[in-house]
């Protein structure tokens, strides 16, 4: 099948495809004409793969499952491998939420601490 094929298919983009070609994750033969020509277990693994940066992977992370990917992902037992990768990806994940909770923090009391007793002007256009 062609890469818009599977893209429609999978439910992706056909640029996605690309890039997880040029990341090594799927793979293609060229056709006569230099169009992609992808099989049908393609179908199966780029499924697979946006499962797995649908829950904070990245593309880096995907490829410890690479032996996996042409199979049912979720079913298969976790290795040592894939946990260390899916805690660290969590461990990361973490720490960005908590970032984002402090700016919040600071600017939700910068406003209440620079604002309270000021008058708030009407928005451009309002009123």
């Amino acid at each position: 099948m062609r890469i818009g094929e599977l893209a429609r298919t999978t439910g992706t983009t056909a640029r996605a495809l690309r890039h997880y070609e040029q990341a090594g994750l799927i793979s293609s033969e060229r056709a006569p004409n230099g169009y992609r020509v992808y099989d049908e277990t393609s179908v199966v693994r780029v499924r697979n793969i946006r499962s797995l940066l649908a829950v904070g992977l990245t593309l880096d992370d995907v490829r410890v499952f690479l032996p996996c990917l042409d199979g049912d992902v979720a079913a298969a037992p976790p290795s040592d491998k894939g946990l260390r990768v899916a805690r660290e990806r969590l461990a990361v994940l973490n720490e960005r939420i908590a970032a984002q909770i402090r700016a919040r923090d600071r600017l939700e009391a910068a406003l209440r601490d620079g604002t309270a007793d000021r008058p708030h002007p009407e928005p451009a256009g309002a009123g």
